[in-house]
């Protein structure tokens, strides 16, 4: 459209820090003029002003004491200061001139000295004035006088301090032509800095912005160099291991995929299969047929449910109706529900009766999922032990099977939603193949713990333990 514009394109890392480098190098210089031009003398005369009220201070603790001369000599001495103390009369009591410096108090009459005691009292006891030395140079030295008032031994006194206070022009001349050099000096290091610095931070960031692209895409095998910063180069880890966890995940999706839809092709196909014959077929339609179809359509709905628990546990959509209840006894009558398999055997071993308190629907999903998944990798003498322990408040209940075992590379994987041990599909004898995911889902609504351990050649045992609930405890 005419007229529109494309909206600005935010500044990116290496043009910000270019800037920053920019504005901190123009602000150092900028304050380093601003001291030397307009703040350097008022410093100065504020430090030297600061100098005479502490000797005045010192001095006025010393008013009611003997040695009032000696400690005003000593302060002359080691200051470098003039000092002066009268009376509220105008005399004369303590006169010390440091060396040949020029003084003004000095040259008081008592008259003059009186006249100046009232003039500091009205303006509160303490005064402060920079006066041009009549001896100076052309560097033009002041002499900086503070005079205060104070009471001592019933007497006011009147105690004045008189400080040299040297011009700075030489100094600032020379400070301006070191200034001057360094403005030269820190405008093209800043520029280069500017330059160099943010290119070789950036770069990293650029190169990694450029694969997360190539990621977002789909392409998984992208990898991040770890360079730059520690921040950046842990930047880098974590990106190859979202991508490595990413392009595991996709692997185990489309492994979902086909064996999903092989499970639910199997049913269908023999559904199918059974129904066309009983039409076509005189005296086909049999109770064993029908059966057939029965079982079909039950083995396709255990699957089309399992899915849609998965989904649900894992969007945390299954709210938990929990309770007490004798897991022990919920073990014992779905193992009952188990002697309809042939030559399979499920002994039980548990000491005493253990209570939890938990969704018991949930949880009897659990110890179906971990049989049936025994029953599908029992060994030979096809027999599914199960061993209920009670320990340190806690039950746990075990599932063992007596079959190939599991690979130790693959025991971390197991539980993951879309993973199989075995890479060639076969049709379970009981379950959907998923009942894994939904035993970790579950169970971790229910902050509990599992784990397997197993050996190849010898079998699998699968544990899962919830807190144990005391026996006489009343209904959650």
């Amino acid at each position: 459209m005419r007229g529109s514009r494309r909206p600005l394109r935010p500044m990116g890392v290496r043009g910000r820090m270019a800037l920053g480098f920019v504005v901190f190098a123009l602000a150092t210089a900028a304050l380093l003029w601003v001291f030397q031009l307009f703040l350097l003398a008022p410093t100065y005369q504020a430090i030297k002003t600061h100098e005479a009220k502490n000797i005045s201070a010192a001095l006025t603790r010393q008013l009611e004491s003997p040695d009032l001369d000696a400690a005003a000599r000593d302060l002359c001495a080691k200051t470098g200061a003039n000092i002066y103390v009268f009376d509220q009369l105008g005399r004369s009591h303590v006169g010390w001139k440091y060396s040949y410096k020029e003084s003004l108090a000095s040259a008081l009459s008592q008259r003059e000295a009186a006249a100046f005691f009232d003039q500091v009292n009205l303006q509160g006891g303490s005064y402060s004035q920079l006066f041009l030395s009549r001896f100076s140079g052309a560097e033009g030295t002041k002499l900086l006088v503070y005079a205060s008032t104070a009471q001592a031994s019933g007497l006011w006194w009147l105690v004045v301090v008189e400080v040299e206070v040297t011009m700075l022009n030489s100094t600032v001349d020379t400070l301006l032509v070191q200034l001057l050099c360094i403005t030269l000096i820190l405008a093209p290091l800043g520029a280069f800095f500017a330059a160099f610095l943010p290119g070789r931070i950036a770069r990293p960031l650029t190169e990694m912005n450029e694969a997360a692209k190539l990621l977002a895409r789909g392409d998984y095998s992208i990898r991040f160099a770890p360079q730059g910063a520690r921040e950046v180069s842990e930047l880098a880890g974590t990106l190859n291991y979202a991508a490595a966890e990413l392009s595991k995940a996709d692997a185990l999706r489309r492994e979902l995929l086909a064996n999903v839809s092989h499970d639910l092709r199997t049913p269908l196909t023999m559904i199918k299969g059974y129904a066309e014959v009983m039409r076509d077929l005189p005296g086909e339609n049999t109770p064993e047929n029908v059966q057939i179809i029965i079982d079909e359509a039950g083995r396709l709905n255990d699957l089309v449910n399992d899915l849609l628990d998965l989904s649900r546990l894992e969007a945390g959509a299954l709210a938990l109706t929990k309770e007490r209840f004798n897991l022990t006894e919920s073990v014992r009558e779905i193992l009952g529900r188990y002697d309809k398999l042939a030559d399979f055997s499920f002994p039980f071993q548990a000491e005493e009766d253990a209570y939890v308190v938990a969704d018991r629907l949930k949880i009897s999903q659990v110890v179906y999922n971990l049989v049936n998944n025994a029953v599908n990798y029992a060994g030979e003498d096809k027999t599914v032990s199960l061993r209920q322990e009670l320990r340190e408040g806690r039950v746990r209940i075990s599932v063992t099977d007596h079959g190939q075992g599991i690979p130790p590379d693959k025991l971390q994987d197991i539980w993951e939603r879309y993973y199989k041990v075995d890479r060639e599909h076969r049709r379970a004898q009981v379950g959907t193949g998923l009942g894994l995911s939904i035993v970790k889902n579950v169970l971790d609504l229910h902050q509990g713990t599992y784990g397997v351990v197993s050996q190849l050649g010898r079998g699998s045992t699968f544990w899962f333990e919830l807190e144990a609930a005391p026996e006489e405890a009343g209904p959650a």
